[in-house]
């Protein structure tokens, strides 16, 4: 990998988080002398369409069938293999890549890899993010033979994997000749960006070596149309909309999560300056607006808000959400006191007056600019939050040698962020308290809720690092979780990542015990620590810390954030098993409510 040349990430200087790149062509240069048909292969075609579109970094496990696409795909300057642990993980880093560049890549072998990949590939599905599955398949001269295959489940028949595929994927590209494999890796790309989201591409083990003449040395540019609101729809929403807002005395608008995939944050905070109404976001949501506006109240999460900002969002007599994502989860167990007739949804193309007219393609960021032009001023929704907000303590200093405390750790934590750092939000007890976190202007924050798959966050952070190298990364995971993913930790102090984890060893999977309680949510305790030591195994630049009181916690910040602020850091918190925040006690019981519901009368 030494030889590898890397492309250092540049993070978007707009607000929409995770933008992809322009569509404007990038013309790589090869920088050694080399006869022109080797370059020619569809191995390097694939390889220039990924560093085209973005990629700089792509994650992958090496297997029989991806050797030598992997050879061709480290033959391309500009782009870098990143060899990770599993399957999963890379998988996960490419999920977390692309929320910080807009598109991610990996690249696995046939079935045993591809099936273990499935669920992070999954997971970007639901989080609408453009991930590039790419497989190396069998030998094209397999297929329709009647043959068993190794990697298989020994069948002649090896579709199993494209067919699972199909479910968590925009589009599928089986390349098994040559003649159209441009084509069919160009849709497929062309697909994901387009979507915004993963797309899957086999390509068979005996062609990456192969050149074509459809694979010219200097390939057409890549480009993407760009999608157009329909002009009379867009005028009739803004109007009905207009119409409705102007009218209510104390509006308010929330921020969802489909900003992202929408490209909307600008058009969002140009709204939001516009007409001075109280600006909330919804959970999953939180770091795609900046939390500096004017008038931001906070997180909207129903029982689970942060102060104050429920009881603004739910006494609105109307509230826009632009792009919202109403599941179990973020409606803590279909809790939410909010009315249709009184809601503005505004998908990423369709809007939804009042549960009544609705228009459709129209482009989500269209529509706020449009809106922001025809809004009168009204600041009543904000002014009353302002009136009755009352700031929440600071959590008192611990004792000397008195236990960690849970709450005072994001204390400590919320002193670290700045501009220049990111934080990963793994699904736990770190969902809630990351919540309460404030951002500072420029602060990169992630989580995943739609899918809330436990383990995500240290793949993600990894990927997320890798592409955002003007930040720190600040992950909080709590133990259980951790076990999950672990091993690509490894693979965080091979790239010389400076990451700092904190890992929250309260004994178990605690989100799982606010929702239902058993002895299955007790874990084997590890001496992580001792854990991470081992991994590092003096290669590479490593610092880890195990604290119990808030003294040693302050000792590790300062160590990780001065003389190891060029490190990577693992600080190891102690906590009580029952030390959970007051949102995970009261989301946890709805969530079981709403999970334990009786069966409807026959």
């Amino acid at each position: 990998m030494d030889t590898k040349i890397g492309v250092e990430c540049a993070r978007p200087a707009s607000n929409d988080v995770g933008a992809p790149p322009s569509s404007k062509a990038v013309h790589v240069t090869p920088t050694a002398v080399c006869d022109v048909s080797a370059d020619w292969t569809l191995g390097r075609h694939l390889a220039r369409r990924l560093v085209q579109v973005g990629v700089s970094d792509v994650f992958s496990v090496p297997g029989d069938f991806n050797l030598t696409l992997l050879d061709h795909l480290i033959a391309e300057p500009g782009l870098k293999l990143i060899g990770c642990c599993n399957e999963l993980n890379a998988g996960y880093a490419a999920d977390g890549y692309a929320r910080c560049k807009g598109v991610g890549a990996c690249v696995v072998t046939f079935t045993v890899g591809g099936l273990s990949v499935l669920n992070a590939i999954a997971g970007a599905y639901s989080e609408n993010l453009p991930v590039i599955c790419i497989v190396g398949g069998p030998n094209s001269n397999d297929y329709g033979t009647n043959r068993i295959l190794h990697h298989t489940i020994g069948l002649p028949d090896f579709s199993q994997e494209l067919r699972c595929f199909q479910t968590v994927t925009c589009y599928q590209a089986i390349v098994n000749n040559l003649d159209d494999a441009h084509e069919l890796i160009d849709t497929a790309i062309s697909t994901a960006l387009k979507e915004s989201k993963p797309v899957y591409i086999s390509v068979g083990c005996n062609l990456a070596a192969i050149p074509h003449p459809t694979f010219s040395r200097e390939p057409v540019p890549f480009s993407l149309a760009p999608k157009m609101s329909n002009q009379k729809g867009l005028e009739a929403a803004v109007e009905a909309a207009a119409d409705f807002l102007n009218k209510s005395v104390k509006p308010v608008m929330v921020g969802g999560p489909k900003l992202r995939v929408s490209k909307a944050g600008d058009a969002f905070v140009e709204l939001a300056n516009s007409c001075g109404y109280a600006v909330a976001v919804m959970p999953s949501a939180k770091g795609l607006v900046p939390e500096v506006l004017p008038h931001f109240i906070g997180t909207y999460w129903g029982a689970v808000s942060t102060a104050f900002c429920a009881e603004i969002v739910e006494s609105a007599d109307a509230y826009i959400f632009a792009g919202p994502i109403f599941n179990d989860y973020s409606s803590v167990g279909y809790s939410l006191l909010l009315k249709k007739e009184k809601a503005i949804i505004v998908p990423p193309d369709r809007v939804v007056v009042a549960n009544g007219p609705a228009f459709g393609c129209i482009l989500m960021k269209d529509f706020l600019r449009a809106l922001a032009k025809k809004l009168k001023k009204n600041t009543t929704a904000y002014e009353n939050y302002h009136r009755i907000f009352v700031p929440h303590g600071t959590p008192p200093k611990s004792a000397p040698n008195d236990p960690l405390r849970v709450n005072v750790l994001f204390k400590h934590i919320q002193a670290m962020l700045s501009g220049d750092t990111a934080v990963i939000a793994e699904t736990g007890d770190s969902w809630f308290n990351c919540q309460k976190l404030k951002l500072p202007e420029g602060c990169g924050y992630e989580f995943q809720m739609q899918y809330g798959s436990i383990g995500w966050s240290v793949g993600a952070t990894l990927g997320y690092a890798q592409a955002a190298t003007n930040k720190r990364v600040i992950a909080c995971i709590g133990d259980g979780s951790f076990q999950v993913t672990a091993q690509d930790v490894s693979t965080m102090l091979r790239c010389g990542q400076k990451s700092i984890i904190f890992l929250i060893n309260n004994g178990g999977y605690t989100i799982e015990v606010e929702i239902h309680d058993g002895p299955y949510n007790v874990i084997k305790n590890w001496n992580y620590t001792a854990f991470i030591d081992a991994i590092h195994n003096g290669e590479g630049d490593c610092w880890t810390s195990k604290v119990l009181t808030e003294e040693q916690l302050i000792e590790a910040i300062a160590t990780a954030t001065g003389e190891k602020k060029d490190c990577f850091c693992f600080i190891e918190v102690i906590c009580h098993k029952d030390d959970t925040s007051k949102e995970l006690l009261e989301w946890g019981s709805r969530v079981c409510s709403a999970n334990s519901r009786p069966p409807n009368p026959q």
